[in-house]
């Protein structure tokens, strides 16, 4: 599955101007990185066998039976066997949670990363929950990174709809870019059902965040406080290493940045008679 591109800058010509692939790496947003890295890493030693793969999938009767509570993380890292899709599915990955976690709806942490974490945290439960069901309509892997992946990229898209992408030298808004993903899998003779299930998940969560604040007036999904106080508000910034009479002295998480949008009414959002949409751009 070819890249699409956009007109932001791309992603390898970040890797020349940062310095190298550690120092792109290091430059990516701090969720993004340990996600991409986590998959990246996971998905490579699952290939060489130095991880069982049937250790890595989802499997309730595992998790409920033996406690083996990784599974509900894993799933999420190991993208799949070596191949071009594999390849493209990581691409995606670090390239839609960049750009989404740069900045995302805004559900009580300003926009920035808390309310990344709350977002992908929604995502990844109501993927697993929503399994059985899926499974049952349509053959769903039992892995989910790329359903993820497709959650962010569907919610980037309604964050961020008239965005300009193309695939393969097409041009359109980013509001098609999902649709447009899945006809190119399923053209290309992949599977396309985790794909599906990840946009389910995704509407889900746009749906709850940004309409029913203006269609029902109810505020319904808040980033939890422990995250805002573990990440801050707005961009996370790491703790500064500074040396004072030979110790080290860490400063806290910066709160930086105010509100990119108001999110509902107990975050200071005012309806008014014509309506605001949130998280618009």
């Amino acid at each position: 599955m070819p890249p699409p591109r956009h007109g932001g800058q791309g992603n390898v010509r970040q890797m020349d101007d940062t310095g190298g692939p550690q120092a792109w790496f290091e430059s990516l947003p701090v969720i993004t990185r340990y996600w991409f890295g986590g998959a990246l890493a996971v998905t490579v030693m699952c290939n060489f066998g130095f991880l069982p793969i049937m250790k890595m999938v989802w499997t309730w009767d595992r998790v409920w039976e033996n406690f083996e509570i990784w599974r509900f993380l894993t799933p999420f890292l190991f993208v799949g066997k070596f191949d071009f899709n594999t390849l493209m599915a990581l691409y995606m990955l670090q390239s839609y949670s960049n750009r989404y976690e740069m900045e995302p709806y805004n559900t009580g942490g300003g926009g920035g990363t808390a309310d990344y974490a709350f977002a992908l945290m929604f995502g990844a439960i109501s993927i697993v929950v929503t399994y059985p069901i899926m499974g049952m309509l349509l053959p769903a892997p039992p892995v989910f990174a790329r359903t993820l992946m497709m959650f962010v990229l569907y919610v980037w898209s309604k964050r961020h709809p008239t965005a300009p992408t193309s695939i393969w030298g097409v041009q359109f808004q980013a509001i098609y870019l999902p649709f447009a993903q899945i006809g190119l899998s399923i053209a290309m003779g992949g599977m396309f059902s985790d794909m599906v299930h990840g946009i389910i998940c995704g509407h889900l969560f746009y749906f709850l965040v940004d309409v029913v604040p203006i269609v029902y007036q109810k505020d319904v999904l808040h980033t939890p406080q422990f995250l805002i106080d573990q990440i801050g508000i707005g961009a996370y910034v790491p703790p500064a290493n500074n040396t004072a009479a030979g110790n080290n002295v860490w400063s806290p998480p910066g709160r930086v940045n105010p509100p990119s949008d108001a999110a509902g009414p107990s975050r200071g959002h005012s309806w008014g008679s014509s309506g605001q949409r949130l998280g618009s751009g």
